[in-house]
């Protein structure tokens, strides 16, 4: 007998594939529902709302749309996100319309110039290139950015300091040199046309998965039914924080109910500087939900403190990296037959496109 630990979009991914082999396979999950943080339903007003945050799933991996459509049809949802920017709702990342929002015409019009001269068009350039072109101008772009745009919300998502933002990574953020407002380029994007939490619900519906809800590892590990464990929860908790906590970033959403057809003007709106929440969340825009209300969620980041909030995103640095691996020296001394996946069995950041990737790619490889 497998058993999966999860019933997220990697740890269904796994079992399903499993099952496809003749495989037998348990799924336990701690919640009350499947889906991990996709998981969505329909409230009182009829709109599709997701409950961990809005999720877009969006691909250039052509094996994985084919897997992921064969339990799903598709709402062809192009994802556009605004962010409030010297009092104007903007395109993020930051492109040529957005330049002319905020920037007198005569500037805005000599900046796209530079831009597409020294650069091309439709290329996202970095911050460091727009700096090393050398010229005042686009140097003046490149800051603009970074503060207007990139380290006020980069503070409030991850907590830090100014001086504490790794200017490796805002070296990489992008002035987009282009009239394409879409968040994602990919060449699939959509949501499932039923919601995330129907199409995962078909991925689990097979004679050889049993799917355990309110039910997590400890509550069988004593059982020995396992031949091979797929672990995707936090490593840390799997081993009881034996080496102390792993570092993670959590969010918490103050879901809203508006008495009128929409809120915003896009699923997602930033808000770079203003307010302590990240970004407003629409969900009526990702199936064209009709209602005379809106649903709204305000995202706040936090540190992750354990038994009061969640674990969303893992905090990296090489001392943090170090911890992890070490976690799973001491799982796999623990449980020779152990595999881990998804975001915190993982420690990493997954898209959910990446995240069945990487579960279709483990299946591959212990065929």
């Amino acid at each position: 007998m497998n058993v999966v630990v999860g019933a997220g979009i990697s740890g269904i991914t796994v079992a399903r594939l499993l099952a496809e082999k003749g495989e037998k396979v348990l799924v336990v999950e701690q919640k009350g529902h499947i889906g991990g943080n996709c998981y969505d339903s329909y409230d009182e007003n009829g709109i599709c709302v997701h409950r961990y945050g809005t999720h877009i799933f969006h691909t250039d991996l052509e094996k994985v749309w084919r897997f992921v459509s064969r339990f799903t049809d598709w709402y062809p949802y192009m994802h556009k996100v605004l962010g409030l920017v010297d009092g104007q709702l903007v395109p993020i990342p930051f492109n040529l319309n957005s330049i002319h929002k905020v920037f007198p015409e005569s500037l805005a019009s000599r900046l796209e110039e530079k831009l597409i001269s020294s650069f091309g068009f439709n290329r996202k350039v970095p911050i460091l290139e727009l700096r090393n072109a050398g010229d005042p101008d686009l140097d003046f772009l490149a800051d603009y950015i970074y503060r207007k745009v990139f380290l006020i919300y980069t503070m409030k998502q991850w907590g830090l300091k100014p001086e504490e933002v790794d200017p490796g990574v805002t070296a990489r953020v992008p002035v987009y040199v282009s009239r394409d407002d879409r968040y994602f380029q990919n060449r699939w994007q959509g949501i499932p046309a039923e919601g995330y939490t129907p199409m995962l619900k078909k991925m689990l519906d097979h004679e050889n998965i049993e799917l355990r809800l309110g039910c997590s590892w400890k509550d069988i590990e004593d059982q020995h039914i396992s031949d091979r464990i797929f672990y995707t929860g936090s490593v840390d908790q799997l081993m009881e924080r034996k080496l102390g906590d792993l570092p993670y970033r959590s969010i918490s959403l103050d879901f809203k109910t508006y008495k009128k057809e929409y809120f915003q003007p896009a699923a997602v709106v930033n808000y770079p500087e203003n307010y302590d929440f990240t970004r407003i969340g629409e969900y009526k825009y990702f199936l064209d939900d009709r209602s005379a209300n809106t649903v709204v969620s305000y995202e706040y980041s936090s540190d992750y403190v354990y038994g009061k909030n969640e674990p969303y995103y893992p905090v990296k640095s090489d001392a943090n990296l170090a911890k992890y691996e070490e976690y799973v020296k001491l799982a796999k001394e623990k449980f020779s037959n152990i595999y881990f996946l998804g975001r915190l069995g993982n420690y990493r950041y997954y898209d959910m496109d990446k995240a069945v990737e990487s579960a279709i790619s483990l299946v591959e490889e212990l065929s």
